[in-house]
């Protein structure tokens, strides 16, 4: 089968991904991703962070869960998880969730146009696990709960703005989300074992406080075509969302989701998989699957958090596994970028480029102990590819 052909663009809501697809012609679908030779070759030595990369690239620690942030006043939270970038001026903003209990909420760091930090501060507080998200091209954060009957809930990236709960989008086990200006969507993804795809549909395109929650049908095969159906009672209560509509498409584990150019990609932790959903074609399809990588050695496993750069590349970041992001090239090839040394209980979340696509963050959860006290979150930088 042909390899899917990836367009290049930029994606709205100030990140710095791009990706799109070749229209299938028929039935043919393509095969999933398989194991291959990175575009920036192999792993280095660790270096004083305890991070392996390519040659060319070097980390930083830009934040530690209990630590100032830089010569900020705002302590870092702990349990740092999804995370996007915003422009800000010839600057930028991160911004990052906190997957604790009661307390969660999110905060952000900006940046100047140097990359030096010049201001941090809390964005959300007080609710509940706050796991991934996704921004929004109206430059909003949501930041999602990963409870059951969880909440989405929209933030300022400055600060300005208090949040704003957005009940119309549902109250599930929320993971991540990933806004659609062609078609004016939000798609939601839900981690349960038994969890479905969700799509909101805003009454009016920019305001999230009414619209419609649908559910994503399909049939049993990995690949096929789908269509949306409306979910009756958002607020999951009694009967929760994803079993509300009979034929809705069961996913083990929903985690990160990332669209662009008429294309949504999705994790499912649970079986190892990226989706593909093709929405000009209304078709879906595995865009990699670790049990199906040939010769078996998956580079790739408990995939989680995902991002896109504006080469096509899409990095996937584990939860577990060898502590790595992953690469899939435009070409269907799986690489390790990096590799997190010592930190074998942790996962990594909240991979973001900056809005020129020249510096690449993330976390790792539970970096310096083990606990939801020990966060630490990294700034890459070198030779990116666009």
């Amino acid at each position: 089968m042909e390899r899917r052909s990836f367009l290049r663009g930029a994606v709205v809501g100030g990140t710095a991904a791009a990706f799109g697809y070749t229209l299938m012609q028929g039935a043919a679908y393509a095969a999933p991703a398989q194991k291959g030779p990175g575009p920036y070759g192999a792993l280095g030595t660790a270096d004083a962070n305890g991070i392996q990369l390519p040659s060319g690239f070097t980390s930083r620690v830009i934040a530690g869960s209990g630590q100032k942030v830089g010569s900020t006043a705002y302590t870092w939270h702990n349990a740092p998880d999804g995370g996007a970038c915003f422009a800000d001026g010839t600057g930028w903003i991160y911004v990052s969730n906190s997957e604790i209990s009661s307390t969660g909420g999110a905060g952000a760091i900006k940046f100047n146009s140097t990359g030096s930090i010049t201001g941090s501060y809390r964005i959300l507080s007080n609710t509940n696990r706050n796991c991934a998200g996704g921004a929004t091209p109206w430059n909003t954060w949501l930041s999602c709960e990963e409870v059951s009957n969880g909440y989405v809930y929209e933030t300022d990236p400055w600060g300005v703005n208090a949040a704003v709960r957005r009940d119309a989008m549902g109250r599930f086990n929320h993971e991540a989300a990933a806004a659609d200006p062609v078609r004016k969507v939000i798609y939601l993804t839900e981690d349960a074992s038994d969890g479905c795809f969700y799509r909101f549909v805003p009454s009016t395109w920019g305001n999230l406080s009414a619209g419609t929650l649908q559910v994503l049908k399909a049939g049993t095969a990995t690949s096929g075509s789908f269509t949306w159906a409306t979910v009756p009672d958002p607020d999951g209560s009694p009967t929760p969302t994803r079993d509300q509509v009979s034929g809705a498409k069961l996913f083990n584990g929903g985690e990160g989701c990332h669209y662009a150019n008429d294309t949504v990609w999705f994790t499912t932790k649970g079986d190892g998989r990226v989706w593909q959903l093709n929405l000009a074609a209304g078709t879906y399809e595995l865009a990699y699957d670790d049990s199906l990588v040939v010769g078996g050695g998956a580079p790739l496993t408990g995939v989680d958090n995902v991002t896109g750069s504006s080469s096509g590349d899409l990095y996937v970041a584990e939860d577990g596994g060898n502590m790595e992001i992953c690469i899939i090239t435009p070409d269907d090839v799986v690489a390790t970028f990096l590799r997190i040394n010592g930190q074998s209980s942790s996962e990594i979340c909240g991979p973001a480029f900056s809005p020129d696509g020249k510096r690449f963050y993330f976390s790792s959860q539970r970096g310096t102990s083990g606990s939801s006290s020990g966060g630490i979150t990294y700034e890459v930088t070198g030779p990116f590819r666009s």
